[in-house]
């Protein structure tokens, strides 16, 4: 297969790569652009640890090709952050320390970042939507609910 030559977005950030076409996002944002918050778990789209917003739309990025993102606005956990810090959902995450292993971490973060920057008080049932296809195999769920209620009460 051949190399063709790929525009992203990560982050704010314009990047080219030179990839093979058929090379799923994550091993850009991973190997490429040495990002590596993004996690692969599955390589199929169901545990939801390699979540990204494209254009503020979460997208598992294991299964989709990057060339496929050319030009689009791309963001990983990393570009999360702002000039004052970390953003509301990972400050509550911070916060309730929410994590056990971590690996799921970044991919729910992200997931609950892409509700909460669309609507300021979603409701639960949208937040349990936007939590649909995030597994986690540590058993944090009551800390990410504790941290959700903070982010809920702000």
């Amino acid at each position: 297969m051949a190399k063709i030559k790929c525009n992203l977005n990560i982050n704010g950030k314009n990047k080219t790569v030179n990839i093979h076409e058929d090379k799923p996002l994550i091993f850009v944002i991973r190997d490429e652009l040495g990002l590596i918050g993004t996690k692969l778990g599955c390589g199929l789209g169901q545990c939801g640890s390699c979540a990204v917003l494209i254009e503020g739309e979460k997208k598992n990025s294991c299964n989709i090709l990057a060339k496929d993102y050319q030009n689009c606005k791309i963001t990983t956990i990393e570009g999360l952050q702002t000039d004052k810090g970390l953003n509301a959902v990972q400050e509550a995450f911070k916060h309730f320390n929410a994590a056990q292993c971590g690996y799921c971490t970044s991919g729910i973060i992200i997931s609950l970042s892409s509700v909460f920057l669309k609507k300021h008080d979603p409701t639960k049932n949208e937040i349990l939507s936007c939590l649909e296809g995030q597994l986690c195999r540590c058993g944090s769920h009551a800390s990410v609910m504790k941290a959700i209620d903070k982010l809920k009460a702000s």
